[in-house]
């Protein structure tokens, strides 16, 4: 292979998000400390090509200066926005701006005889090609998604969305429930914040849909504990999936602590069903864009049905990483689309 040794370096950052796929497939978390040495290694390798083109008095050195600026503030904040606006979640949003800052421009790596990636583009802006290419992948996800459901005869009008699992399963599911008591719905409760309501209870799925009219009722809720982030791993004291002090009597609920008691003197107009506004207002954070009727609505399906509509949504790093392969090997894939349809 031949290749410019920034570019040739470049080429770690491969393994970082093939690892950082495969992690967020299980898990749906990435560790904050992955992405701020990537945007280091990035701008130390800018630094290093901009020092080889100053004073940036030709062709080559104002054209790398343009597509860097694309990519830096253009790219890059795009990941910002799209986080802001609830389209990415942090961990995309840190990823894209990554590929932003590591990948400005075109890279070229001589293997064979050919020169990869085999389609450029007219901008030269890698990072973009990156974008555009996980962005088609992503696209392909739903078609996959419909094909599994065919192929296990679950044919609906939203077998492109989600599929039916086991709700004993959920607990161990990244996603979101499809359904609600009425029926289908892209509103239902997502799955990590299930995790978070059944920890701060100190419950287990099963003993929720063991006894769902007991627990409906708010005044059941005793001793509270730590909702975690709602994640499929949990912190280092753990039971069974839920965090634990010392004891945890009652199956998770100590009945005569003073949050009891507080229920339990509480006006009995007041109507708050699965104590869902008082889980809300209890932890010291969001529960992913949940609020109480939500939330209400998702336990009445988990407690009464034994099985439920699931969409198990993508990760955004699974198809960047992949998007990522792609352009370094084929190029920009959208481009060579509207280039065979004569549009470039």
């Amino acid at each position: 292979m031949v290749a410019t040794l920034p570019d040739l370096l470049r080429l770690l950052v491969v393994p970082v998000f093939a690892w950082a796929a495969i992690r967020d497939v299980r898990t749906r978390r990435l560790p904050n400390r992955l992405w701020p040495p990537l945007y280091l290694f990035g701008a130390l390798l800018l630094v290093w090509e901009a020092a080889s083109l100053w004073p940036f008095a030709g062709f080559d050195g104002r054209i790398f200066l343009v597509r860097a600026a694309i990519s830096l503030l253009f790219v890059a904040p795009l990941g910002y926005a799209f986080w802001y606006l609830g389209a990415f979640g942090g961990a995309d949003a840190k990823a894209m701006i990554a590929l932003a800052v590591v990948f400005p421009t075109f890279p070229a790596y001589e293997v064979g005889g050919a020169t990869l990636p085999l389609v450029g583009t007219q901008l030269g802006v890698f990072s973009l090609t990156i974008l555009t290419n996980t962005v088609l992948i992503g696209l392909a996800y739903p078609v996959g998604l419909a094909a599994l459901n065919l192929v296990r005869g679950e044919v609906s009008s939203s077998m492109f969305l989600a599929r039916p699992v086991a709700t004993d399963s959920l607990p161990d599911r990244h996603g979101r429930l499809f359904e609600g008591p009425e029926g289908p719905t892209r509103g239902g409760l997502d799955l990590d914040a299930l995790r978070m309501y059944l920890r701060w209870r100190g419950l287990t799925l099963a003993d929720l849909r063991a006894d769902p009219d007991g627990l409906r009722d708010p005044a059941s809720v005793g001793e509270t504990f730590d909702p975690t982030d709602g994640g499929t791993h949990v912190g280092p004291r753990t039971d069974g999936g839920r965090a634990v002090d010392d004891a945890v009597p009652d199956g998770g609920r100590a009945v005569e602590d003073a949050n009891a008691a507080d229920a339990a003197d509480a006006d009995p107009e007041v109507d708050d069903p699965w104590a869902a506004e008082r889980f809300l207002d209890d932890i010291d954070h969001g529960a992913y864009g949940t609020d109480a009727a939500t939330l209400r609505d998702g336990l009445d399906v988990v407690a009464h049905e034994d099985s439920v509509l699931v969409s198990p949504g993508m990760p955004f790093v699974v198809p960047m990483a992949v998007g990522l392969v792609v352009s370094l090997t084929y190029g920009d894939a959208l481009f060579a689309l509207l280039g065979a349809v004569g549009l470039v």
